[in-house]
């Protein structure tokens, strides 16, 4: 296969969803040439380029009750509400390791989508890119208010999903010809202007653009919902999303909810995988 981009919109713990989709694909050996992720997305991509099926399950699952993982105590100490530590040094060292080996040597073009605060804009790294530390995976994953600002490269960086949600015009700039998006909400879902804004004008003051990017995200969110289902009518674009609203928040630690998101992914996966089939095959 070639010229097919796997494309992963984030969610926090939304992701889940995305999770059950991707342990469907590797149950069943279908590995696309080209994945690019934001925020939870890239995190999950990662584990599909280093083909460690049910790595994210263990950490998003097994660690959920975990206080160094997800906490106010973490807020507390290390200003993020989200362990980022333990998250991308303690668990892919040692806890529940990424095998960076398959994962550097893999075939698969791998993108990680920030966002740059002094432009506001998606800024992505690619697999190559990507340090021991997993620190341009940290940055998509650090969501404003409740994480800091990381320096990476010499840029400022939070957020993947804030200049760039479902980064499909990345897969296409890259020359894909296809796409199969992986949606953390379901196909009715339109989202509102952000909430926190008069919060956030004053937090990020310094970073004007990042605010702008704020203040527009909603708009820009559903520009791109309408692209994809302009092209998904075409037949550039397969989409896999929930079927329903989804019930779990993207700081949920319902380990109930969780499971179900996730199996939910793998379901519907399966639901769709002859269809899935049929549309890389054309």
């Amino acid at each position: 296969m070639e010229n097919i981009g796997l494309v992963l919109e984030g969610g926090g713990l939304r992701g889940l969803y995305t999770i059950g989709v991707l342990d469907f694909f590797m149950d069943h050996n279908l590995y696309l040439p080209y994945v690019v992720g934001v925020s939870a997305g890239a995190c999950n991509g990662c584990s599909y380029v280093s083909r460690q099926r049910g790595r994210n399950y263990e950490i998003n699952i097994g660690y959920i009750e975990d206080p160094r993982y997800l906490s106010l105590r973490s807020l507390i100490k290390t200003g993020s509400l989200f362990g980022m530590d333990f998250i991308f040094k303690d668990m892919p060292h040692h806890l529940v390791p990424l095998d960076y080996d398959t994962f550097y040597g893999s075939d698969t073009a791998f993108y990680i989508g920030t966002t740059d605060c002094e432009t506001g804009q998606a800024l992505f790294f690619s697999k190559e890119e990507m340090d021991y530390d997993c620190t341009p995976l940290a940055a998509s994953s650090s969501l404003p208010l409740i994480s800091p600002i990381v320096s990476f490269a010499g840029h400022k960086l939070l957020d993947g999903g804030i200049a760039d949600s479902i980064p499909i015009d990345k897969s296409i700039a890259d020359g894909n010809k296809k796409h199969v998006v992986i949606l953390t909400r379901d196909r009715a879902y339109r989202k509102e202007p952000g909430k926190h804004m008069a919060l956030l004008r004053r937090k990020y003051r310094q970073y004007p653009q990042f605010v702008k990017a704020l203040e527009n995200r909603h708009l820009m969110y559903n520009r791109t919902l309408d692209e994809l289902r302009r092209m998904e009518a075409e037949g550039s674009v397969f989409i896999i999303a929930p079927q329903n609203p989804v019930a779990v928040k993207s700081t949920d630690k319902n380990k109930r909810k969780l499971q179900a998101l996730y199996d939910t992914g793998y379901i519907e996966a399966s639901r769709c995988y002859e269809a899935l089939l049929a549309f890389l095959e054309k």
